[in-house]
């Protein structure tokens, strides 16, 4: 495959076209879905910035005016009606002779409803376009709410020809191969494209592809922030008509580049200037992405803060630090719900860690409600032996001590079941399932661990917690244990997590055979048994908190199966 070219560029930069300037400003921002009048005033706001900067087009994301994805609610005709609305104040808004804008929106033609794209400039709508591949993949289902555009020409800007490929439609070929054909002159293409590790690889290989096949320069602009599952990274940048980088901007933070680009007398237009953003490696972006979908799930459904659970274990200590990242300590209230199981190492670790973060940190025993429930089933259990029922119950109290702490004081519950875990079922529905919103929901556990020792060797940019050791060491390396019965641990049910995680990514994210994944030195039996318990235990993924999407494949968007499902591999 084609890669970008660091080497010099094969344009004559000698003799630039009168007038063949452009400064493009590049809008990495994070709109919220439904929110209108908020989106257009981050238009707006972006479009004084890039003003008082000098430029003469402004870049922004896919549909951002209604945020992306919108999924159902462009159904709604008043929601259509509202968008098209604030469209039309922002082109009345350009006849002050200020940039242009490029911005994204549902639109009704007829009887069709399109993904679209508008140039407002002069006080006027110069153009729109519309999404000719509709993706319908993964955490993708565009087809059942919009209809597929025709192939588009390019769009007039003072004097240029601007082909503007709608996020999926630069995914494969012939759109852009089309706006080339008809006189394009450069590729601005908005984007609405989610996280996963290691996708900004993925993203760059393929619009080098676009470029090898048109010979034009290309501009990625992609949205950033939290919707839902979904995080996207931001990441936006632009190749030369050479396949080099011609500008980067960074992950996972909200910022507007000002880029200069000239034509020169042979047609071609290259990038002048940009920035030159650092990309985070594999660890730092996927706790970054889990930051910034807590911070972003928080703060647009109007949270006051989170409350979870904190037991002393790796899980809550990760969801912990997490919190206190996105949101600040002061929104962080963690609570120990000790019984009789939990051990003096426990009550230690889960103070250390409070400490370490600077959270609240309250302690509530479940003694008397696990025993009050235990004396009231004791005639229907009478001649039964005790087991993950009565297990069960201290997790179930757990889980509604802390809803009733939200309920009285308004903060979410957060949850703290890794991948792992909710893959097999090592979970208790309305117990430690509870709550609003997980962080880590797609991280396998042993990425949890890893994640872990990274956080206190590492702080980016931007977040909220301290520098150092915020989870002590202790509780990575201790064994892990749900503390239900006595001298309980996680490998009385399930096979170490190195060996349960990676026949799990091949079942759930490579949907392999069990004979294919025998070959990789698995027992047989095993993998029959996490292959059913991963089946069993679809019921209470159904019912589980949204989280962070990390993988390729998470549970909800990506992986659909049926609850009622009695097939197993036999191969």
């Amino acid at each position: 495959m084609s890669t970008p070219r660091t080497d010099s560029p094969a344009v004559d930069r000698s003799q630039p076209a009168r007038d063949g300037r452009l400064r493009l400003a590049v809008a990495q921002l994070n709109p919220t879905v439904g929110d209108v009048a908020g989106n257009l005033a981050l238009v707006r706001k972006a479009r004084a910035q890039a003003s008082e900067a000098g430029a003469d087009l402004v870049l922004f994301s896919e549909l951002f005016l209604s945020g992306y994805p919108p999924e159902d609610l462009v159904l709604k005709p008043a929601f259509v009606s509202a968008c098209r609305a604030a469209l039309e104040q922002l082109a009345g808004e350009t006849a002050d002779g200020g940039p242009g804008l490029i911005v994204g929106l549902p639109w009704r033609e007829g009887d069709k409803l399109h993904n679209a794209v508008a140039l407002v400039d002069g006080g006027r709508i110069e153009g729109v376009r519309f999404k000719v591949d509709l993706p319908n993949y993964g955490e993708f289902d565009e087809k059942r709410v919009f209809q597929a555009g025709p192939l588009p020409g390019p769009v007039g800007f003072r004097g240029i020809r601007l082909g503007i490929p709608v996020c999926e439609d630069a995914w494969s070929d012939e759109v852009c191969e089309c706006l080339a054909e008809t006189g394009a002159e450069l590729l601005l293409v908005p984007n609405g494209s989610p996280f996963y590790a290691g996708k900004p690889e993925v993203r760059l290989q393929v619009m080098v592809q676009r470029v090898v096949e048109t010979s034009l320069p290309l501009v990625y602009c992609n949205q950033v922030g939290g919707q839902d599952e979904l995080v996207f990274d931001g990441g936006s940048f632009a190749l030369q008509a050479d396949r080099r980088l011609a500008f980067q901007m960074g992950e996972f933070i909200d910022e507007i580049a000002i880029t200069d680009w000239q034509r020169y007398s042979d047609g071609t237009w290259a990038c002048e200037s940009g920035p030159k953003a650092a990309l985070p490696d594999m660890d730092a972006a996927r706790w970054q992405a889990c930051v910034l979908g807590f911070r972003d799930y928080v703060e647009k459904n109007r949270f006051p803060g989170v409350v979870l659970g904190l037991s002393g274990g790796i899980d809550s200590a990760v969801v912990a630090a997490m919190a206190v990242d996105a949101l600040g300590a002061e929104r962080v209230h963690c609570v120990m719900l000790p019984y009789r199981y939990t051990s003096s190492e426990s009550l230690v670790d889960a103070q250390a860690c409070a400490d370490a973060l600077g959270m609240r940190y309250d302690t509530v025993a479940i003694s008397p409600v696990v025993e009050g429930f235990s004396a009231s089933l004791n005639r229907l259990f009478a001649g039964t032996e005790a087991g993950v029922t009565e297990e069960n119950i201290q997790s179930r109290t757990r889980g509604t001590i802390l809803m009733a702490i939200s309920n009285k004081f308004g903060a979410m519950v957060a949850t703290t079941g890794n991948k792992s875990e909710m893959s097999v079922g090592y979970a208790t529905l309305y117990g430690d399932m509870n709550g609003g919103f997980n962080p880590i929901k797609d991280l396998y556990k042993t990425q949890v661990y890893r994640l872990a020792a990274w956080r206190n060797e590492h702080r980016p940019d931007g977040l909220l917690g301290p520098q150092g050791e915020v989870i002590p060491v202790n509780i990575i390396t201790k064994v892990p244990t749900a503390e239900l019965r006595e001298n309980q641990t996680d490998q009385d049910s399930l096979p170490p997590y190195e060996v349960l995680d990676d026949i799990l990514e091949c079942l759930v994210e490579n949907e392999m055979s069990v004979g294919d994944i025998e070959a990789r030195g698995h027992d047989r039996a095993l993998i029959h048994r996490i292959e059913h318990l991963l089946y069993i235990a679809e019921y209470k993924r159904r019912q589980s908190a949204p989280g962070v999407k990390i993988t390729r494949k998470n549970f909800g968007r990506d992986r659909r199966y049926p609850i009622t499902n009695r097939f197993r591999d036999r191969s």
